[in-house]
Order: structure tokens, then C-alpha cells, then sequence
């Protein structure tokens, strides 16, 4: 089991919550993933905050689910199997590289080419062309500083009761009034769904911190 930087949460609490999940070191097509994280050189999604994808998206029963950034297929996998056996994931990342690891990632999980969309380009231009209101979920794990526009455009694709999930949004507790770009951007989004009427945000200190907000109905 891959751990994580638990920011505001405990070691002890951090390393108990973390035995109770499934044990990963089995799962053949998620290490193979994370292999391939490790040799891109980008940091996959951990344990935790993967295991609370994959139970938002079984809440959600998600058929439509839109990720932007997609990597090699870490948190592609935890979203998939979380989803309606019909569901499909749309997956957003201007790396082509990312992509080809991607889709044979999602292949050698067993999941067919028509359960994945993936589409190449940068997400604020991606986004406004796709379907108003027809997504049951959104996560994003990428620049930061990009939070605020995708949290807008996320607000209009989403279903009532849908969800939006942003990964990465905590300073690391060695930096809590870190003041660069990105945590900049992080704070201005977590005030935005925290004041937004039409939300109901909720912060989890899983990973680098989930901050998820659902569409209210």
C-alpha cells in the first residue's frame, strides 16, 4: 500500500486508517500504474484518497465521470471500479504520453476501450464542450493554480447532487502558510464552494486534502 503526506492528520491516526482499506499489494494492474507514475516522474493519487474516489463514485452509482489529469491511470482505475458496470470516465491531460500508459493501464485492469474517453488538450478549453448537466462526478488532480476555473466550469456539467472533487488543495503541515501560486489558488477555491449557494463543500484530510462539493438538488 502506497502512503501518503497526511496533512492535519496524525501519523498514528494516518497509519491506522490506512491498514483497515484492502491490501494493494496484489492488485497487479494498480502497482503496474504506479510503476509508471514513478518512472513519469508524477505522483500518483494514494491509497486513501483513492479509496474515497472509488466510494463516491459507487454512492453516486456514476455512470458520466469527468478527471482531469489523468496520468498513468491511478485514479482512472479507483473511479472505474467504483462506477456503473456501464459507466464511462472522461479523461482530460495534454501529455499524449500519459494517455498511451493510460489506456493500456485501464486494458490490463480489464475494463474494455468503450468504458474510457480520453481526450487530449488543456481542460478549461475541454470543459465548456462537453454536456451541461450530465456528469455525476468531477475530480480533479492537476495544477493548482487552474482550480478556480475548473471548479465554474465543473459547477455547469454536473447533475444536481453531483460532486465535485479536487485532490492536492492542503499545504504539507511542514508549511502551513505556504503562499506560493498554487496554494494561493487552493484557498481562493476552497472559499468559493464554501460561500456558493449552490454547494454543500466538505474538506476531507485524506492525501494532500479532498475538498469535494455537491451540487444541492
Amino acid at each position: 500500500m502506497t502512503s501518503e503526506t497526511h496533512a492535519g492528520v496524525g501519523d498514528s491516526v494516518a497509519n491506522h486508517v490506512e491498514s483497515y482499506l484492502p491490501d494493494e499489494r496484489n492488485d497487479t494492474a494498480l502497482l503496474l500504474a504506479r510503476t509508471r507514475a514513478e518512472e513519469f516522474g508524477c505522483a500518483p493519487l494514494g491509497a486513501l484518497a483513492g479509496a474515497a474516489l472509488c466510494f463516491l463514485a459507487t454512492s453516486l452509482r456514476a455512470r458520466a465521470v469527468v478527471e482531469i489529469g489523468t496520468g498513468t491511470g491511478v485514479s482512472g482505475l479507483y473511479l472505474l471500479r467504483g462506477m456503473a458496470p456501464e459507466g464511462v470516465l472522461t479523461s482530460i491531460d495534454i501529455e499524449p504520453e500519459y494517455h498511451r500508459v493510460a489506456r493500456k493501464t485501464f486494458v490490463e485492469a480489464g475494463f474494455p476501450p468503450g468504458r474510457t474517453r480520453l481526450i487530449m488538450g488543456r481542460a478549461l478549453d475541454v470543459l465548456p464542450r462537453l454536456t451541461s448537466g450530465g456528469y455525476d462526478l468531477l475530480f480533479v488532480d492537476a495544477a493548482r493554480t487552474e482550480y478556480p476555473g475548473y471548479y465554474e466550469l465543473g459547477v455547469d456539467l454536473l447533475r444536481p447532487g453531483g460532486v465535485l472533487a479536487f485532490h492536492g488543495v492542503l499545504p504539507p503541515r511542514a508549511d502551513p502558510s505556504r503562499r506560493d501560486p498554487g496554494a494561493l489558488a487552493a484557498r481562493e477555491l476552497a472559499r468559493a464552494l464554501r460561500e456558493d449557494d449552490r454547494l454543500v463543500p466538505c474538506l476531507l484530510p485524506v492525501g494532500g486534502g479532498l475538498l469535494v462539493a455537491a451540487v444541492r438538488a
